[in-house]
């Protein structure tokens, strides 16, 4: 399991361990992990154009020690120094090995002119403006160069510990920021790496250990590898049967969207439920026979909600339920039911015109993209884009429920756990009637015994995994699900 962590608490661990070390220890690890990762970027170091952009902190520090580096090897190394200050030493061991220093503060002004020829000229260019402790919009000079980085298109472009501007902690980004093509990370991943906005600006992450290890608390952030989803998927054995293995039930679709009601309920089929239980009026109760003949099917009559179905271990509500008072009669009935409820899609809209509908007692799992949270909420779609994060976690402490954010990064929340970030979805899965099938892999993990927590974590990683070669439709992602889970349940299966 990758963990990642605040700002704050990656200073509170540096603090700790450098309190054991002689002055300068943990910049030299730092400095020299750089240097090599960014020696293996460029293939042949010697001849090497490299440029530096070099702030005041101390990631203009491991930027110009690991510049020095590079110097040493041969390659040509300019620093770009932006700051009020810079790191003294950092500049007097990068000019020993024979680097340059453009200084903006004395260069007129041309020094944007200088920049850019340097950049555009570059085979690397290494982002050490601000670190970990950088906060809100880049100013100038800082912002110019940050365009740069992607003005250009030439060069590659390594952030040293976080591309600036981007918020370490939360991923936010307010204005211009760096777009690297690989970060070097040092001791830990910081969460705003792993969250968008800041994942889009991230590139590749590089991890360079510098001893933090046992001095790091609780993670934020946690992001489940294969191996952990393989470690928690619910596996038959002999004494096995189709409730044991879990009975999903399904109340989707309408008049007007049949379609979300196959597509749920095949995410429900593919992804190893026991036996499925769909609920619905005739017309999509039509498209699901025909698709799905091992659905156990319940049609209802207008207005009448899910009564005696049969065995139910989780429902899942919502997929083109409809807004009506005959689709909110469906999902009362389903509510008041003992067993865990995943909402969707309508059912959504249903719950934030009366969030009384969320109170039970039983698990409760929604899975809004940004716009159906915002409504949740009460919250403009843009903030809930600009700072996922913070309100994945405002989700669950004002719902009382687990929650599962769609988006460029698909985030799991639950009261008092790290929240989980999936590292496995693709832009193509944003596409028409991809979170029917979520819904109903998440369904069918509900039903086996996972958590609400484990179930939403699992479902994103497989329906990541399905949807990760595109161009895709909902039915393609659909039908990669079973060889999906069957390819992580093999004994031995290659862990990615």
């Amino acid at each position: 399991m990758l963990s990642a962590y605040t700002s704050d608490q990656i200073r509170t661990a540096e603090a700790a361990l450098m309190a054991k070390l002689p002055d300068g220890t943990l910049m030299d690890r730092a400095a020299t992990g750089l240097a090599t990762v960014c020696a293996a970027l460029l293939g042949g170091v010697y001849g090497s154009r490299v440029v530096l952009l070099v702030g005041s902190g101390d990631n203009g520090g491991d930027a110009l020690f690991a510049g020095a580096r590079l110097a040493a090897r041969g390659a040509r190394v300019d620093a770009v120094l932006a700051g009020t200050r810079v790191h003294e030493a950092g500049l007097a061991a990068l000019r020993r090995a024979g680097g340059r220093a453009l200084d903006v503060r004395e260069a007129g002004d041309g020094w944007r002119e200088r920049a850019h020829a340097l950049v555009g000229a570059a085979d690397l260019v290494m982002d050490g403006l601000l670190g970990i402790g950088g906060a809100g919009a880049l100013r100038e000079p800082y912002s110019t160069l940050a365009e740069l980085t992607h003005e250009t298109g030439g060069p590659l472009v390594v952030a040293v510990d976080v591309p600036s501007g981007v918020d370490a902690s939360t991923g936010r980004v307010e204005g211009e920021a760096v777009r690297a093509d690989y970060t070097v990370t040092f001791g830990a991943c910081k969460a705003g790496l792993l969250v968008s906005p800041g994942a889009r600006h991230t590139g590749r992450i590089e991890f360079v250990d510098i001893g933090l290890g046992p001095y790091v608390p609780e993670p934020a952030v946690t992001a489940l590898t294969d191996a952990d989803v393989a470690a928690m998927l619910p596996r038959p054995d002999t004494t096995s049967d189709k409730y044991r293995r879990g009975v999903v039930g399904v109340a989707a679709g309408s008049h007007g969207y049949t379609g979300a009601a196959v597509l749920a309920v095949g995410g429900a089929v593919r992804s190893g439920a026991g036996m499925v239980r769909y609920a619905g009026v005739a017309e999509p109760v039509a498209q699901v026979r025909a698709r799905w003949p091992e659905a156990v099917i319940t049609e209802l009559a207008p207005g009448e909600g899910v009564g005696e179905v049969g065995r139910v271990q989780a429902w899942v509500l919502g997929p083109g339920l409809g807004t009506g008072a005959e689709s909110l009669e469906i999902a009362r009935t389903v509510l008041a039911s003992d067993v865990p409820v995943l909402l969707d899609a309508d059912a959504l809209t249903l719950a934030a015109r009366d969030r009384s509908l969320l109170r039970r007692t039983a698990p409760v799992l929604v899975t809004p993209h940004a716009g159906e949270l915002s409504r949740l909420l009460d919250v403009p779609r843009e903030r809930i884009e600009a700072d996922p994060l913070d309100h994945v976690r405002r989700a669950v402490d004002e719902l009382g429920v687990t929650v599962l954010l769609k988006g460029s990064t698909t985030l799991v929340a639950r009261d008092g756990l790290p929240v989980r970030v999936n590292l496995t979805g693709s832009p193509w899965l944003a596409t028409a009637g991809t979170g029917d099938v979520l819904a109903g892999i998440a369904g069918t993990l509900l039903a086996a015994g996972l958590d609400a927590y484990d179930a939403a974590s699992c479902a994103a990683h497989l329906h990541g995994l399905a949807g990760a070669e595109g161009p895709v439709s909902a039915w393609d992602v659909l039908e990669a699900v079973q060889g999906v889970v069957r390819s992580l349940l093999e004994p031995g299966f290659r862990s990615r």
